[in-house]
């Protein structure tokens, strides 16, 4: 519980230096990040990329799914939210980056991942950089990885749907304010659009 509270006060603190970049007052709620984590095949994948870790909300669920042997490259542009995710998770599958998402395949070695988690908050970012930021997603999962996003606000799924051929979405109630999950894809196929 004291974790926890410490977390919404960091949370807090990195919303009050830079809002646009944080875009929210408090971190995810674990059940909304269990919801948009249930949109992709995170079990079975051998790498995962996350984008804006924040305090690690995402990044703990996203460890306790990851199998043995899979890799998750999490980046985090605040160097206080990454000073507290690398001494939480003592963990060898984990690799925290200090970076803007843009920079993404910079730390990919050419890979692509099997499922990207983004959380990073869309709407209130510069119109520039929210585009270079989108941008990076197809290429990011290729051909046959998902792409699952978090947002507060329904106004991105436009701007994904103009990226990748399927984009399903779903609410997540559970959260304050409540949550529009997508779950985006390279592979139109249209009874995986409509599942």
């Amino acid at each position: 519980m004291k974790q926890h509270l410490t977390d919404r006060i960091r949370f807090l603190q990195a919303f009050a230096a830079n809002p646009r970049q944080v875009g929210a007052v408090l971190p995810t709620s674990r059940r909304a990040v269990r919801d948009m984590l249930d949109l992709a095949d995170v079990p079975g994948a051998d790498l995962v990329v996350e984008l804006g870790a924040g305090t690690g909300v995402q990044t703990g669920e996203i460890l306790a799914r990851l199998k043995p042997g899979a890799r998750l490259v999490a980046l985090e542009i605040d160097p206080k939210l990454v000073e507290i995710l690398t001494g939480r998770y003592d963990d060898p599958r984990l690799q925290v980056v200090c970076d803007s998402a843009e920079n993404l395949a910079d730390h990919l070695d050419g890979a692509t991942a099997d499922v990207c988690v983004c959380a990073l908050p869309f709407t209130s970012l510069p119109p520039a950089l929210r585009r270079r930021i989108l941008d990076v997603l197809p290429a990011a999962v290729g051909d046959s990885g998902t792409a699952v996003v978090i947002q507060y606000s329904p106004l991105i799924e436009g701007e994904l749907r103009k990226r990748f051929p399927s984009v399903r979405r779903r609410m997540s109630f559970l959260n304050v304010p409540p949550a529009f999950l997508f779950a985006c894809t390279r592979d139109d196929d249209p009874a995986q659009a409509s599942a």
